[in-house]
């Protein structure tokens, strides 16, 4: 008699429905079936933030995008998760770890805007659309005559509104416009020195459940160890400065390059961070570099810092604003 051979059992892998995260959640299956040879399944789940068309900051910040997720995967509807790594709360969830974290792609911000235009070429007053209240004050510090416009939709809703006329630009992710294949649409890409990202912007978050050793092991095949340092750094900030999704607040931390560093030292963590007014006015800025393993201290060091300086302030004055959007990609 021949031995019957078995096929691995396919993953059920947790997604929100939009065009983009069905994008991100095909990335990271398809990177766990070539490392991993299991079969990966894409379920899609509807979250509260698809669904209303509220200000984000009224219905719960960016976790309102997560819960609904997190909601399957204990229920057992799916076996694993994957979330714009930004989206995630700061805090612990209850029976869930963050198993992986893949390759971070490209955190940038870009602007997309008609006729070719960069941010100054656009005319007076011109109206940008971002949901986002850290974006619009770095735009707002870089042009203080321009008008941010509070955005909600997809990218190609938010897209849409250029190519109509009624905004004269949007700002997104990047990494987020690559996913979907808008890369040529993007008229400026914006360096951290010009726009600081959110925490986490660019990565995906892959969670599993607590109680599933085995799947969380499999899933360290995905996982990126220079981007969990980056995003480690980037999370422990935000936490220790107890800002709520409507703060002006943008960090970047990255490992620096294998190929620069000298023979006997070790990769170091180099990042900046920025808390800002609504208004562009004040910024202020720190940063700092650790030894990759120090990831997490490096974020609480450079928290303490911008709280020395006023960050509360700053902080308070930006959750007292009525409005205020969230990062989206």
């Amino acid at each position: 008699m021949s031995a019957v051979t078995l096929r691995p059992v396919t993953l059920r892998l947790g997604s929100r429905k939009s065009p983009m995260a069905i994008a991100q959640a095909r990335q990271v299956a398809d990177m766990i079936t070539e490392r991993t040879g299991r079969p990966v399944e894409i379920v899609g789940v509807t979250t509260l933030g698809d669904v209303s068309r509220a200000q984000l900051t009224q219905i719960g910040g960016t976790g309102v995008f997560v819960s609904a997720l997190r909601e399957a995967l204990l229920g057992g509807e799916v076996d694993l998760a994957v979330h714009s790594l930004k989206d995630l709360p700061t805090g612990p969830a209850a029976g869930i770890v963050l198993a992986a974290v893949p390759p971070r792609d490209d955190p940038r911000d870009a602007l997309v805007a008609r006729d070719g235009a960069k941010l100054a070429d656009l005319p007076p007053g011109a109206r940008i659309g971002t949901g986002s209240p850290r974006r619009a004050a770095q735009l707002l510090g870089l042009r203080a005559d321009l008008r941010c416009v509070p955005i909600r939709g997809n990218a190609g809703t938010r897209l849409g509104k250029v190519s109509e006329g009624e905004l004269d630009a949007v700002v997104l992710a990047y990494a987020g416009l690559a996913r979907i294949g808008h890369v040529g649409a993007i008229t400026q890409v914006f360096e951290p020195d010009e726009m600081l990202p959110a925490p986490g912007q660019g990565a995906l978050a892959v969670e599993c459940r607590e109680d599933d050793a085995g799947l969380a092991a499999l899933l360290q095949a995905v996982t990126d160890e220079a981007s969990v340092a980056a995003v480690t750094a980037e999370r422990s900030l935000l936490e220790a400065l107890e800002a709520g999704c409507s703060a002006p607040i943008g960090a970047y931390a990255a490992v620096t390059p294998a190929g620069v560093v000298p023979p006997g030292k070790h990769r170091q963590l180099r990042m900046q961070a920025a808390v800002m007014s609504p208004d562009g006015r004040r910024m202020l800025r720190a940063h700092g570099d650790a030894a990759a393993a120090g990831a997490w201290q490096l974020g609480r060091d450079l928290a303490a810092e911008l709280l020395r300086t006023g960050a509360s302030d700053l902080i308070s004055v930006s959750e007292a604003q009525p409005n205020s959007g969230n990062d989206v990609q």
